[in-house]
């Protein structure tokens, strides 16, 4: 059945939106007269900075004292309460983000607006290689970002911005901050510092030195149950019943704490940068160490005993492996550099170059299983131009290269080597209240299966065009249509064998096709007055859509997964509203209501596998002379929309809530923070985690920290 003949949510959303979105603020209150909401500087879903009003996409920023409140050991988890998105969910150490349903390859993870090197897209338990705690700065385009960033980025980009090469002119010659904090959930103990030095300082040029550098460690998370589900636990109990087990030989299902899931994490970087009012260029040089534990091994020591016992069997079960580890390290290198033009048409030049080298080891019982490495290359080069006939834009060029191997007794993919060259532009023309854009995308990508005959190659073209109507003050209607091409990566192609890390037979298939999708989206935004947010409807519809399917197979005591295409489509709508309730010269109070939904399912009625469920998010937050004081309701609704093979996810509360101060002192600014999350202590289990059975999210914790910047 067509998407639009299921608009029930959609005209609900829309109702919501037109009954928040008054047409005038109260009298007297500044919010009615100054923009609050959506109008953050956004650098990634344009050439040209925009805010987040003026851009046809949908967009999320977090950064500032709020971001410090937010951060969580993951990039997934730090983003899994904004609208719109979710987080695969895979432990403390690896969690990645989810944009509208769609994840993996389809989002695309940046680091200073260039990809991160990692492996993070071939498995749900290899963790994305940012430092959380090192981020400055966080921009999330939710929908089609491809014409930018490549067919890898149809879903959305995260983009992690850390400043470690200078782009301005520095103010002072010194300055940083230096972060703390603690969190009782894992008795984890963050330290963090970063510093900029002006060498050398004129008022034409500076020369400016970056440091920056990062400790973190945590025990098992707290959980509120057992670590297992009952779903799970009753399936068990069952099997030994039917097995007729001993009553001695039962293996006591873990409660209170999540085995295996500690991580350590160190971090740093040092960069050099050359800067002037027209000019820039910098190096800086980063490492990020990690090791942490996959969870999904829930008995007590009883089972390793069993396992021990079976080891003299000629064929050995991987589902009674013992826990796992990953053991990660990436070595990086990059360069930018601009020249910004005063006068004629061209405005500026910019590149970004990075090199990283990657590696990680699954440890099995301390022992190396398998080590997957990555070494990658990508460029960037654009030229912007100011108004030519109207327009007002950039041309760029793209090129990248990653060398990736996986060697040792689980390597479930050969090694290959990526290649991909692309040529974008991005356009936009001003008449009136209409501000429209649109952009194209020619990109070549070759896959070589090394040490054979293999070889593929795709040709991909992308298109997309949108407008923003900013048909009455302080309103705004912005409405795209894109088309999209992505090529089946090597994952998808050739993967062929077990994967321990997530418990899996992971199958892939040569013959797949090339992935299309069309999509639609239409966004109603306030920017100013008693109710500023957005209201947003979107449809994506796949032709030849990729995904892991469950057979309901096993394969060497592991359920098989095989890569599998068929038409799909993926609908949903997003609605946030933020209620000024009270602006003053002192008092501020904000009531915060948001939600969305996703519903993706094949052409033949199927759904689609861990899709989010329908989440509804209500908060409210006061400040006062530098004190912060909010909390907020996250419900989860039950997900019974499940591919086959797939069980339902339950329904979930988190409550949360914090408080903040700030205080100057000359030229140092402290913050405090002290943040309390799942203050229910509900047990919650996201139906997006392939672990969802056997690893709950942490139970009540509260964390505390500091900040001194200046």
């Amino acid at each position: 059945m067509y998407p639009f003949q299921r608009l029930t949510h959609f005209r609900l959303i829309l109702l919501g939106a037109a009954v928040a979105l008054p047409s005038h603020g109260h009298p007297g209150d500044p919010s009615s007269e100054d923009p609050i909401h959506l109008e953050n500087i956004v650098v990634t879903a344009a050439p040209l900075p925009r805010n987040q009003a003026e851009l046809v996409s949908a967009t999320t920023v977090q950064t500032g004292r709020a971001l410090q409140i937010k951060r969580q050991p993951t990039l997934g988890d730090m983003l899994a309460g904004e609208v719109g998105m979710a987080s695969t969910a895979f432990g403390p150490g690896a969690s990645r983000p989810i944009i509208r349903g769609l994840g993996g390859d389809r989002i695309r993870i940046l680091e200073n607006g260039v990809g991160t090197f990692d492996a993070s897209v071939t498995s749900p338990d290899h963790a994305v290689s940012v430092e959380p705690y090192l981020v400055k700065r966080i921009e999330v385009v939710r929908g089609p970002a491809s014409l930018l960033y490549g067919s890898s980025a149809v879903g959305g980009v995260v983009n992690v911005i850390t400043h470690r090469i200078e782009t301005e002119m520095p103010e002072d010659f010194l300055s940083g901050a230096v972060d703390v904090s603690y969190g009782t959930a894992s008795n984890q103990k963050s330290i963090g510092g970063v510093t900029d030095i002006a060498l050398y300082r004129t008022s034409k040029s500076a020369v400016v030195l970056h440091l920056d550098g990062v400790r973190r460690r945590a025990g098992d998370l707290e959980i509120p149950g057992y670590a297992e589900s009952a779903r799970l636990r009753a399936e068990e109990h069952a099997h030994e019943h039917e097995e007729d087990e001993d009553e001695h030989d039962h293996e006591e299902p873990v409660r209170g704490r999540l085995p295996n899931s500690s991580l350590t994490a160190d971090g740093g970087a040092a960069g050099l940068s050359w800067v002037s009012p027209t000019a820039s260029f910098g190096v800086a040089w980063s490492g990020f160490n990690s090791n942490y534990g996959v969870p999904g091994h829930a008995h007590t020591h009883e089972e390793e005993e069993h396992a021990e016992e079976d080891d003299d069997d000629d064929h050995h079960d991987h589902a009674e492996e013992g826990p796992v580890r990953i053991d990660l390290r990436q070595r990086r290198l990059d360069a930018q550099g601009e020249v910004r033009h005063e006068t004629g048409v061209l405005s500026a030049l910019r590149f970004k170059l990075g090199h990283a080298e990657y590696r990680h080891q699954e440890l099995e019982d301390g022992n190396v299983g398998t080590t997957f490495a990555n070494r990658g290359w990508e460029l960037r080069a654009e030229a912007l131009h100011r108004d030519l006939l109207g327009f007002e834009g950039a041309l760029g060029v793209q090129s990248s290269r990653n060398d990736f191997s996986a060697v040792g007794e689980e390597a479930f993919l050969p090694p290959t080597r990526t290649q991909s060259q692309a040529v974008f532009l991005s356009e936009e023309a001003k008449r009136g209240a209409f501000a429209w854009q649109w952009g194209a995308r020619y990109e070549r990508q070759e896959i070589e299966v090394k040490n054979t005959a293999v070889d593929r190659s795709d040709r991909l073209l992308s298109l997309s065009t949108g407008a923003v109507w900013r048909f009455a003050e302080p309103y705004a209607l912005a409405v795209s249509v894109s088309r999209t091409e992505r090529a089946p990566n090597a994952q998808e192609l050739y993967s062929d064998g077990p994967h321990i890390g997530t418990n899996a037979y992971e199958v892939g298939d040569a013959s797949l096709g090339e992935e299309r999708s069309l999509g639609w989206e239409a966004s109603l935004r306030r920017t100013a007055g008693f109710v500023t947010g957005s209201a947003s409807l979107y449809v994506n519809r796949f032709s030849g859509y990729i995904y892991e399917r469950s057979t309901g197979e096993e394969d060497d005591g592991l359920p098989v997964y095989a890569y599998s295409q068929q038409d799909a489509d993926f609908w949903g709508a997003e609605l946030e509203a933020i209620f000024h309730l009270h602006a003053g010269p002192r008092h501020q109070f904000d009531l915060r209501v948001a939600g969305d939904f996703t519903r993706a399912e094949t052409d033949t009625g199927e759904n689609l596998p861990r899709i989010p469920p329908l989440k509804g998010i209500v908060g409210v937050e006061y400040l006062v002379d530098g004190w912060v004081l909010g909390a907020e309701v996250q419900r989860l609704a039950r997900q019974n929309r499940v591919a086959p093979n797939e069980t339902p996810g339950d329904a979930s509360t988190l409550l949360s809530a914090y408080l903040a101060y700030r205080a100057t002192v000359g030229r140092v600014t402290t913050d405090w923070f002290l943040r309390g999350t799942n203050l229910l202590n509900e047990e919650i289990r996201p139906h997006t985690s392939f672990l969802k059975d056997v690893a709950p999210l942490a139970g009540r914790g509260f964390s505390a920290g500091v900040q001194l910047a200046f």
